[in-house]
């Protein structure tokens, strides 16, 4: 009996594990998450774990007042795994990032941090 149980519960968790970690995930960005720059950066970049479908994939770049920021649609780099945006001139402040993509296993992921401008 443990064994007709393990059998039905081991491939679940193996092949449930390896899906998991096939959507796409972000690995890193600059302006880093939660740093400070000066002076103000001209594009937010985004580097993610799976390639991208860039008619899906977005980013928004809003100040503390909840003004857009970024500027032009973002666009896909390098071999679809970085997503960037341009930005307006940036005064001194913090500024929240929502990036939503669509990776090409057709998996939505997202979600939100922030970078301040200043000294």
């Amino acid at each position: 009996m443990r064994l007709l149980a393990l059998a039905t519960v081991l491939p679940a968790l193996l092949f449930g594990a390896a899906a998991a970690h096939a959507h796409a995930q972000l690995d890193h960005a600059s302006p880093r998450v939660g740093g400070t720059v000066a002076p103000a950066p001209r594009t937010v970049s985004l580097w993610f774990t799976e390639k991208l479908e860039p008619a899906f994939s977005t980013i928004e770049v809003t100040n503390a007042a909840g003004a857009r920021v970024e500027q032009g649609r973002a666009r896909l780099g390098g071999d679809r795994t970085v997503l960037q945006v341009g930005l307006k001139p940036l005064p001194p402040g913090t500024y929240s990032v929502h990036w939503r993509v669509l990776s090409v296993d057709s998996h939505v992921t997202e979600g939100r941090f922030s970078f301040q401008v200043g000294q």
